[in-house]
């Protein structure tokens, strides 16, 4: 329901489980140096008070450069943005707060994602007021570590197939997503990619971040 315009080409979920002992931080910082377009909070074995001091430190770094947003915790989200922090939304998966009610609690300008790979969730999703959600990550296209919790993996193809059957919606491919994805993501139909440990578990972030910044503009091309 935002007006603020989306770029989710190339998009981080930022994991404090994965960066092995570095600064989340300055891994933001640096992914957002090198390109990221949207940086997404994910802290699931954080508390609340930890969580959001990473996320009001992170948005320090993505204000005006990136869109931020919180994994799972709507309370987060409301804090911080309380607080004044640069946040713009968040990211919800099928086991948590229902859409409708997020965006009841969020507002109309907040950014709101879904995780959605099924066409009973997207049926769900259509009998909600329009707008309810702003795009939807697709997933996972493989089996990923970072989420032992994750779909089935579905392939390109099956990516390819949910997004066309999911039109009105933007989606991102998640789950085990990396180098040489863009141009299969693109001709998918994806409008982004989301990646963890291509960006998080890099010696270098900003570079990490430039060179799928790159690919993802050059499959543009190629496509």
């Amino acid at each position: 329901m935002t007006a603020r315009p989306l770029d989710l080409s190339l998009y981080l979920v930022a994991d404090a489980a994965t960066i092995a002992g570095r600064s989340l931080v300055d891994v933001v910082a640096q992914a957002v140096d090198g390109g990221a377009s949207t940086v997404q909070i994910r802290g699931k074995d954080l508390s609340a008070a930890d969580l959001l001091a990473l996320v009001e430190a992170a948005a320090a770094h993505t204000r005006g450069r990136a869109t931020l947003l919180v994994n799972d915790r709507v309370d987060v989200y409301l804090a911080a943005k309380a607080a004044g922090a640069s946040v713009d939304g968040v990211h919800i998966g099928q086991t948590d707060l229902p859409a409708d009610r997020v965006r009841g609690l969020v507002g109309d300008d907040a950014i709101i994602g879904l995780s959605a790979s099924l066409p009973r969730q997207l049926e769900a999703l259509r009998r909600l007021p329009a707008g309810t959600v702003d795009y939807l990550g697709v997933g996972a296209v493989r089996a990923t570590p970072t989420k032992k919790d994750h779909p089935t993996p579905i392939g390109w193809t099956g990516f390819a197939a949910f997004a066309e059957l999911a039109h009105e919606f933007p989606c991102v491919a998640i789950g085990g997503v990396g180098p040489g994805d863009a141009r299969d993501a693109r001709r998918a139909g994806a409008a982004g990619i989301a990646v963890v440990r291509a960006i998080c578990s890099a010696e270098f972030p900003a570079a990490a971040a430039a060179a799928l910044r790159f690919e993802w503009a050059d499959a543009e091309v190629v496509a």
